[in-house]
């Protein structure tokens, strides 16, 4: 039987490095995620890419300062915890 992935994804008018880190970290623990590892990249002259490995898939955002967005993305195997996300980000 194969598993059930859920993805949800969106925009938001956020685009500080260290805001969107604290924020989805803290997001992410509420929801129930077990964070594995982080890694980040900061773009020249500008933009941010940051990827949360979780133990129950993986969390993305990318961020468009030109345009004052971020797009975050998750991916679970774990419908309780993606509900638990995305009604904290509400």
């Amino acid at each position: 039987m194969k598993a059930a992935i859920w993805n949800n994804h969106g925009w938001i008018a956020e685009t500080d490095p260290e805001r969107l880190r604290v924020k989805f970290e803290r997001l992410l623990i509420k929801a129930g995620f077990t964070l594995l590892t982080f890694s980040d990249h900061h773009f020249e002259p500008f933009g941010y890419s940051a990827l949360w490995l979780l133990a129950e898939s993986h969390f993305a955002v990318h961020t468009f300062p030109e345009e004052d967005k971020t797009y975050w993305e998750l991916s679970s195997c774990n419908e309780t915890m993606q509900l638990a996300f995305m009604e904290l980000m509400k």
